[in-house]
């Protein structure tokens, strides 16, 4: 803009210059064209009077260098001239200025020469005798007078045109700096031209309808962004070329990726899964399907973004169905383990119960078979009071009644209700520390501590130990059983807590138990919010320890 300005004063300031030197040059010429008109007229009256008292005589006496006189008879002849001699010169009664003074008494007429570089000014003056006196005078021409003025109007020019460059240069910036000053950032307060004000104004209006709409997005985007963020499903928004537009963190954590702004989506899984659901619903579809990733697994859910009936991009949820997953597995395998567990029990007691309803069973032989349907059917109850026990633990809404419990207290009746079994394989249960208190519910630590130890006398060598150590800090309580027994290889640690799973399973049969006991355990310290821990060494021992907050 100051460019534009520049060049404009320069332009307005040199056609202002030259129009006016023609103009004043005209006007010049114009003046002295009337003035030397006039000094002809006067010069002409004097002449007049001279030859009407002196006759021609005055022609002798005229210097030629003055202006041109010469007397021209009515007929058109001349009589006299200054210049040349009259004889030589042709009738002039067609000169114009001739014919006006016959006519007017008086007239004028101006000549150009073929070059248009000289004017010569003709005076004629009808004298009294009715001659015509003429008087004429050269002068030179504008265009004469500019060619000889070339070389000063071109320095005048040039100063004029260094002028008009400084001046305009300091124009145009005095003309741009308040508009240059102007602070956008508050339109309506500046010190500028008035002509600008409703124009400030409006920048004004526009500027707070900017800031608010900006307001606004930016709170959409950081309640997107925060809910997004926050949500344990993974978020990704593709366009139709499968490119990545935006995301949450938790879409890269569950397919463990990292910042992937841009790149196609199909870089962050490349499992058939992931790229069915994608061409499907890049295709205009509806996409759902499960995903095996690693040790996870994830249900997606993609939707198509349709503008004028074309995709232009999807959105796919992930979701993390990993623990139900395991859950629907565990409750498959629970279901088969009852059944086969079940099972064994009730085919023995069906089958003593065949051999002995004939009646012709010998009576020794009925009292083993009472025995065996017995041990099984205490086994049967065994089984469906542990199953009744997991599910009531599954079953959080079930009421239970909470108090304080000294686990040292409830650890020493554990061991006199395990005595017996101990005594049977010359075990020796000890119990150490002091008093712990927690908060639950005391048949289900009961039942946790019995387990245990149960397990801990069951598992342990002939003549082994069995200790029960209690541990109190100032927020939690500890309480570790360690034995002497077989151990637990490292590789099955992870999964004694699955609900029948034996390390052993020939050891187990012999043992006895639904196993079920590790994994009431483990149910009752998810219960009051404990954590388990397992530290083993094949055929040196194990410890388990149940950590619990106090309050």
């Amino acid at each position: 803009m100051t460019n534009k300005i520049y060049r404009s004063i320069i332009f307005t300031s040199m056609s202002v210059l030259i129009i006016s030197l023609i103009l004043i040059m005209g006007i010049i010429f114009g003046l002295f064209e009337e003035q030397t008109i006039r000094e002809l007229k006067n010069e002409a009256n004097y002449i007049a009077y001279s030859i009407e008292k002196n006759g021609t005589s005055f022609f002798d006496d005229f210097d030629k260098n003055d202006n041109r006189i010469t007397l021209v008879s009515e007929d058109g002849s001349v009589i006299a001239d200054t210049a040349a001699d009259a004889n030589t010169l042709d009738n002039h009664l067609d000169r114009k200025e001739i014919q006006l003074a016959i006519q007017n008494g008086s007239g004028t007429e101006i000549r150009y020469s073929e070059t248009l570089t000289e004017k010569t000014i003709y005076y004629a003056l009808k004298l009294s005798d009715g001659s015509i006196l003429r008087v004429s005078t050269t002068q030179y021409t504008i265009i004469t007078v500019l060619l000889g003025l070339v070389q000063p109007l071109i320095i005048v020019l040039i100063l004029a045109l260094i002028f008009t460059f400084f001046m305009s240069s300091k124009i145009s910036k005095s003309i741009i700096n308040p508009i240059n000053n102007i602070n956008l950032d508050d339109p309506e307060n500046n010190d500028t031209y008035e002509e600008l004000t409703p124009f400030l104004s409006k920048i004004a209006t526009q500027k707070n309808t900017i800031k608010k709409q900006l307001d606004e997005a930016y709170q959409m985007q950081n309640e997107f962004k925060l809910i997004t963020d926050n949500m344990s499903e993974g978020l990704l928004i593709i366009d139709n070329k499968t490119n990545l537009l935006s995301y949450n963190s938790a879409a890269l954590k569950l397919l463990k990726a990292e910042n992937t702004d841009g790149k196609s989506v199909l870089t962050l899984n490349r499992t058939q899964s992931f790229r069915d659901v994608i061409n499907k619903v890049l295709s205009g579809h509806r996409a759902e399907n499960k995903m095996q990733y690693e040790d996870m697994v994830y249900n997606l859910i993609a939707n198509p973004v349709v503008e004028n009936n074309n995709v232009i991009g999807a959105v796919i949820i992930i979701i993390d169905i990993t623990e139900s997953a395991e859950r629907e597995e565990l409750r498959r395998e629970f279901t088969a383990n009852v059944s086969h567990e079940l099972k064994t029990p009730l085919t023995s007691i069906s089958g003593f119960a065949e051999l002995m309803k004939d009646g012709t069973t010998p009576a020794e032989t009925v009292k083993d078979f009472s025995k065996s349907i017995y041990d099984e059917s205490q086994r049967l109850i065994s089984l469906v009071n542990d199953i009744i026990k997991i599910s009531e633990l599954d079953e959080k809404n079930i009421e239970y009644t909470h108090e304080s419990v000294d686990l040292y207290e409830l650890s020493g009746e554990v061991i006199n209700r395990l005595k017996h079994a101990a005594e049977k394989k010359n075990i020796t249960i000890s119990l150490f520390g002091d008093t712990g208190i927690v908060y639950g519910v005391r048949k289900i630590l009961d039942e946790m501590i019995f387990n245990i130890c149960d397990n801990a006398i069951k598992y342990n060598k002939q003549d082994g130990a069995v200790d029960i150590i209690i541990t109190s800090t100032d927020n939690k309580v500890k309480l570790s059983v360690r034995d002497t027994g077989i151990g637990i290889p490292y590789s099955e640690q992870n999964r004694i807590f699955e609900r029948f799973y034996r390390v052993d399973k020939g050891r187990s049969k012999a043992v006895g138990g639904t196993g079920l006991g590790l994994s009431i355990v483990k149910h009752g310290a998810l219960y009051h919010n404990a954590e388990i821990s397992v530290d083993s060494i094949v055929d040196k021992g194990t410890t388990i320890t149940i950590t619990f907050n106090k309050y």
